[in-house]
């Protein structure tokens, strides 16, 4: 009877009333089904709204607004100060944002959110779309990843209190909303719900009974935003054609995967000493974001490849790769980290995975320039997952948007690459509110 009222007890302080949330009934399976179809489509929507403000922003900022104002610049004003003028500006603004508009909160807590009480509040989303935006178009080293998934997974959140469902049913309705971010985002559903699936722990996806609803709503998502933006679907990146692969190609991305290991080992340490000097004026947003911007800004200002969240500058290491030579490109993967501490520190809102797949795209050329044996193409993919998976414990989801964007047969050695980091970096965490979840629900 102890026991019983022990188990009771634990049951309820790890899952809490949410204020204004009634837990009366538990979705049945063909309702929850219906719930992830209306999330995947409300979240296409919602993806393709931010992509369409998010690109008009950085083409005013970065090409309408450059050529209107550079024939007035002074006499001996270098064009390059723009850069500088326009990052610190806009860490201004994300200061502002958060000043008054309050906190959104970042990955760690959507992390948190999801496992205790199971949702994320909508009221946070205002703040969130406003202050990445201001991120994004200043060119932080932070994606559009985060704020979507928080923006549209807080809106499965409100979904469930409308319907008055329990909250073990609203957290499967929140993993949808995430999952119809990343699926909109990546271009590949099922590795965008699997991702939403696994960031929350580190060792592995734990929320099983999520993961057919999360998919449908990634499909659904990526459907409609592919619909309304006519991007392409499939890969986006042109990688040099791999030969046929051979057991040699597996110990590749076996040394591979060590490599990833060793540069996200030193991306943590970087991460955790800016982190300490930021600590200092923690409580003084607006300043804290200013000079986030400003740092943005210089560090762009000898290595412009690190403005941005990397996405689409993936291509330019691609191409540019060989000239570039290895020195360079291992100085620009240092500074890219760099520009995605300062980034993440000053308070500025988005993403690292894509910033973390541009490091490992740049030291995996770096890598195949200094061991010729190593083909270019699975040198980089190979270190983009590691690198990544060392820092967010997605091994499979990592491994399936990979071979989706490089649209390479290559997810034997992907994997290895990606499971020899993720085992040799289980002590190393970067996310610390991932964990496993409660079973007493």
């Amino acid at each position: 009877m102890e026991k019983i009222l022990s188990l009771t007890i634990q049951t309820t302080e790890s899952n809490p009333i949410v204020e204004g949330f009634a837990q009366t009934r538990q979705l049945t399976y063909q309702q929850t089904i219906l719930c992830s179809v209306v999330i995947g489509i409300a979240g296409g929507l919602v993806a393709t709204a931010y992509y369409y403000v998010l690109e008009a922003c950085l083409h005013f900022v970065w090409h309408t607004l450059p050529d209107f104002i550079t024939p007035k610049f002074p006499i001996g004003f270098s064009p390059q100060n723009y850069i500088w003028i326009v990052t610190t500006i806009g860490g201004l603004l994300v200061g502002l944002t958060l000043r008054f508009m309050g906190l959104p909160g970042e990955v760690s807590m959507v992390v948190d959110k999801v496992h205790d009480p199971g949702l994320i509040e909508i009221r946070q989303t205002p703040a969130m779309i406003v202050a990445s935006l201001f991120s994004i178009t200043a060119g932080g080293s932070a994606g559009p990843e985060a704020p979507l998934v928080q923006i549209i997974g807080s809106f499965g959140g409100w979904l469930g209190k409308k319907l008055k469902v329990t909250l073990v049913s609203a957290r499967v309705l929140t993993f949808c909303g995430m999952s119809a971010a990343l699926g909109a985002f990546f271009g590949a559903p099922v590795g965008g719900a699997l991702f939403a699936l696994e960031i929350p722990h580190r060792r592995g996806l734990e929320y099983y009974e999520a993961l057919i609803p999360a998919i449908l709503s990634a499909i659904l998502s990526f459907f409609v935003f592919r619909l309304n933006t006519g991007l392409e679907i499939g890969a986006i990146y042109h990688f040099g054609a791999v030969p046929t692969l051979e057991l040699i190609n597996l110990v590749e991305g076996a040394i591979l995967g060590v490599l990833g290991a060793l540069v996200a080992i030193l991306f943590v340490v970087l991460f955790r000493s800016i982190g300490h000097f930021s600590e200092h004026i923690r409580h003084h947003i607006i300043l804290l974001a200013t000079l986030g911007g400003l740092s943005i800004g210089l560090i762009a200002l000898v290595f412009p490849q690190t403005l941005f969240f990397g996405e689409k500058e993936i291509e330019t290491i691609v191409e540019t790769g060989s000239q570039l030579g290895m020195t360079m490109l291992l100085m620009i993967a240092f500074a890219k980290m760099l520009a995605i501490c300062c980034t993440l520190h000053s308070g500025f809102r988005g993403g690292f995975i894509f910033p973390l797949f541009y490091v490992g795209a740049a030291v995996g050329f770096a890598v195949s320039l200094g061991v010729p044996q190593i083909h270019p193409t699975i040198a980089m993919i190979c270190m983009m997952a590691a690198v990544n998976v060392a820092i967010t414990k997605t091994p499979i989801s990592t491994t399936v948007i990979l071979s989706v964007l490089s649209g390479t047969a290559m997810i034997p050695v992907i994997a290895i690459a990606s499971f020899v980091s993720f085992l040799l970096t289980i002590q190393v965490s970067l996310i610390k509110t991932q964990r496993s979840r409660s079973f007493l629900e």
